[in-house]
Formats: C-alpha cells, sequence, structure tokens
C-alpha cells in the first residue's frame, strides 16, 4: 500500500513538473513571439515614416507648381486633395474588403510563424 501511495505521490509530482514546464514553454514562445512583431515592426515604422515624409513634401510641392500653373495657389492643394479623396473614396467603398484580409492575413502570419 505505501509502494502504491509512493507511486502516485511520485505522479503526481511529474505531472506537477510537465504542467510547470509546458506553461514556461508557452509563457517562453509568447515572449519570442512579442518581440519578434516588435523588432519587425520598429524598422517598418522608420521607413514607414521616411516615405510619409517624402510623400508630403512631394504632395506639397505637386500642390504648389499646379497652383501656380493655375494662377492661385489654392487650386492646386484643392486638386491635390481631391485627388486624394477620390483615391480614399475607391479604398472605403471598394477595397475595403480586400484591405482587411490583407492585413489580417499578414498579423495571423506573423503570430503563426
Amino acid at each position: 500500500m505505501d509502494e502504491n501511495l509512493k507511486a502516485i505521490e511520485l505522479l503526481m509530482q511529474n505531472a506537477y513538473d510537465y504542467g510547470k514546464t509546458g506553461f514556461e514553454i508557452a509563457k517562453l514562445k509568447s515572449v519570442e513571439k512579442i518581440s519578434d512583431i516588435a523588432s519587425s515592426l520598429i524598422p517598418h515604422t522608420v521607413v514607414f515614416l521616411l516615405i510619409a515624409s517624402f510623400l508630403f513634401f512631394l504632395n506639397l510641392g505637386l500642390a504648389l507648381w499646379l497652383g501656380d500653373i493655375l494662377g492661385k495657389t489654392f487650386y492646386g492643394f484643392i486638386i491635390v486633395g481631391g485627388f486624394y479623396g477620390i483615391c480614399g473614396f475607391v479604398l472605403h467603398f471598394f477595397m475595403n474588403k480586400w484591405f482587411k484580409r490583407v492585413v489580417g492575413d499578414y498579423f495571423v502570419k506573423m503570430l503563426l510563424n
């Protein structure tokens, strides 16, 4: 009877250790995924900011140039703003589901790899 109790106690201790180890492995894997995502987002953010500033100054120059051609500076800004308004309209009403799917797939792929 004593042997059975010791065997059960040893089995319970092994099960506890196994569960604790499994939890530690899951915790380490989640930390690895979070650090992997964060480390990939930082360079992407820097590149995004550089491209955004480039596009900002390009659009500013284009608006000023168009305004100079048309005789009034604000005409250039109206044309550039209208262009982006049309692009936003098309993206929102015609490509919204596609854009959501692409972004969602990207994040799922990042989390599962």
